[in-house]
């Protein structure tokens, strides 16, 4: 035992250790009085949360809570990092995404704090001809390059091999990645294309671009259908297994096989489950190395994207915010290399604004925030260790039965993929509608006269594979539905907020169903006369004393001055004349549609 010199600095040392059991007691005592009589011994229990794939996260964390050794940085099972140094030399690598052949963007980008390109080639992209012209004056040798191809990846491939020969690009000094991803172009696409080629290629950079791979395991597509974390991770662990058979069945060893794949990953504004997945991800594929008798090639390299299913239309300055939290996840988590979307992503293309404040968050974090001064800063916590050996768990769970099957190929093309994924997104869609799970400026605190921002369209991702969802797709159905009728009327839907008694009473449920009812584009009028409203719909908003005073007598008397629904703001009781209740956790989604069939909006 240590004992420390008497600096004067004691803080807790002179009170009690405070017992676990003590803890459960204090906790067990407020929540009695809150109304839940769980057994002292059953509180954490009580305040637990359950997560995807069966996970949950407790209140408390201590010493109890075992993880597996986790190692050490930059050695096996590379839980800490893939590297001991971490991303203390330099920060991350900060990567912007170019979807189309714009060489201005590319410099200003490049001049400004991005150190590597990742590039849409082939249909919808940059054309693979265009290949030279949309990386004219960039020097390769100093940016590294990753291509996003689909099914012309081949070619692409070789257009980019053919300028680092022609502009006199020693073999070492190429650093990238050719993004061959034959899975994951199926997954979007629902059409494989050979693999062969690209297996050559591998073969050609391993004995000669050290520095260049040729494989993406895109993880992006399984996120992008709605799937969970470990299902995420489950999917491009199979995905990578796939590709190591191909490798090695054309020659090369294992240690040259891991280093020829660079893997992809979502980072989202669940900070702690991201900095876990990418954590985890590290572990299993460390697994992976050392079931084929080479643990010291299972460092994986990983790229963090923010994810686009968390981008919102509306509103979309929220999302600078959204893209801040996952990119400190994804740095914190210990990603080699961070891309972080612009904040009008889903809109269409970015703007000069849109992409400069995209790659100064991923500066700020670094260069003022001194995030990658710390190697694995979460390492250590209780939490985020337990977290993470949970997530590898579920991860691993799936990932086996997918290898059941025959690999991720047929668990793809039998629907098995798809279908867990489907099912994970309806539970995520329950959770949206009910607005358990908020969207920031679309479901909850919603400005329906906010400007809508426009941008020139962008060209149409690859379908036929896997849906693509978003989180704000049903309110956005509701508010598309208002803005049409905006425009062929002049004015919005609306429905007149009726406040009962003084402020004190029906303030919060005032502000509660404005929110609500602006959440599905619906205009809520408040103060003076409902006659003078110009609204058909009526939602009475105060406490529940006063419901039961009031209620049914103004239900009726609104009724008899032309309101066509009575809404009332509270938890369903059997008022006379009430035809809707609203209250936290109803489907908002469901009443809102409603309430517009109703309205006449189509």
């Amino acid at each position: 035992m240590t004992v420390l010199p008497d600096d004067g600095l004691t803080l807790a040392a002179d009170f009690p250790d405070a017992s676990h059991e003590q803890w459960q007691a204090l906790v067990h005592g407020v929540l009695r009085r809150a109304g839940t009589d769980a057994p002292s011994a059953a509180v954490e229990d009580a305040l637990s949360t359950l997560l995807e794939d069966g996970i949950v996260t407790r209140p408390l964390y201590t010493n109890r809570d075992a993880a597996p050794d986790p190692g050490l940085p930059g050695f096996a099972p590379f839980v800490r990092g893939s590297r001991a140094e971490g991303n203390t030399v330099g920060g991350w690598d900060v990567r912007a995404w170019h979807p189309i052949h714009d060489h201005e963007a590319v410099l200003t980008d490049l001049e400004n704090g991005v150190t590597s390109l990742w590039l849409a080639v082939g249909a919808g992209g940059i054309p693979v001809s265009a290949l030279d012209r949309a990386l004219e004056d960039v020097q390769l040798d100093l940016a590294p390059v990753v291509l996003d191809a689909g099914e012309e990846s081949e070619p692409a491939a070789r257009e980019l091999l053919r300028l680092y020969a022609e502009r006199g690009i020693a073999e070492e000094a190429a650093r990238g990645n050719l993004g061959a991803d034959p899975l994951g172009h199926e997954a979007r696409t629902g059409q494989p294309y050979d693999i062969a080629p690209s297996t050559g290629t591998a073969r050609l950079c391993a004995m000669r671009h050290p520095g260049l791979r040729t494989f993406t395991v895109d993880a992006l597509p399984y996120h992008e259908a709605g799937g969970s974390a470990a299902q995420e991770l489950a999917c491009s662990l199979a995905t990578g297994v796939t590709y190591l058979r191909d490798l090695t069945a054309v020659g090369l060893d294992i240690h040259r096989a891991c280093a020829q794949l660079e893997f992809r990953y979502a980072a989202t504004t669940d900070q702690f489950l991201t900095i876990a997945k990418l954590r985890a991800a590290r572990r299993l594929w460390g697994r992976v190395a050392e079931a084929c008798g080479a643990p010291r090639a299972g460092a994986q390299l990983q790229h963090a994207v923010t994810s686009p299913v968390m981008m919102t239309r509306r509103d979309p300055w929220v999302n600078m915010l959204r893209t801040t939290v996952a990119a400190l996840a994804a740095g914190v988590g210990g990603a080699d290399s961070v891309t972080v979307l612009p904040f009008d992503h889903a809109l269409g293309l970015p703007d000069a604004f849109a992409r400069r404040i995209a790659r100064n968050t991923s500066s700020i974090l670094i260069e003022e925030s001194n995030l990658a001064r710390v190697i694995d800063p979460a390492g250590g916590s209780w939490y985020v260790e337990r977290l993470t050996d949970d997530l590898a768990r579920a991860a691993w769970t799936f990932f086996q039965e997918i290898e059941a099957l025959g690999g991720q190929a047929a668990a793809l093309r039998s629907g098995m993929v798809g279908e867990r994924l489907a099912a994970t997104w309806s539970a995520h869609t329950a959770d949206l509608a009910t607005r358990a799970e908020p969207v920031t400026g679309v479901s909850d605190f919603p400005s329906l006269a906010e400007r809508p921002v426009v941008r020139a369209s962008a060209p149409q991702p690859p379908s036929g594979g896997l849906p693509r969802v978003r989180r704000d797709e049903a309110f956005e159905t509701l508010r598309t539905r208002s803005d049409a009728y905006l425009a062929s009327t002049g004015a919005r839907p609306r429905v007149f907020l009726a406040a009962l008694g003084p402020a004190a009473a029906h303030s919060a449920r005032l502000a509660f169903a404005s929110n609500l009812f602006q959440a599905g584009g619906i205009e809520p009028v408040t103060g003076g006369d409902f006659t003078q409203s110009g609204a058909q719909h009526v939602c009475l908003c105060s406490s529940d004393d006063i419901y039961r005073a009031q209620a049914a007598s103004t239900a009726s008397e609104l009724r008899a001055a032309g309101a066509e629904h009575v809404f009332l703001a509270g938890r369903p009781r059997q008022y006379p004349g009430v035809d809707t209740y609203l209250f936290a956790g109803c489907d908002a989604v469901a009443v809102l549609s409603a309430t517009l069939d109703r309205m006449g909006v189509s």
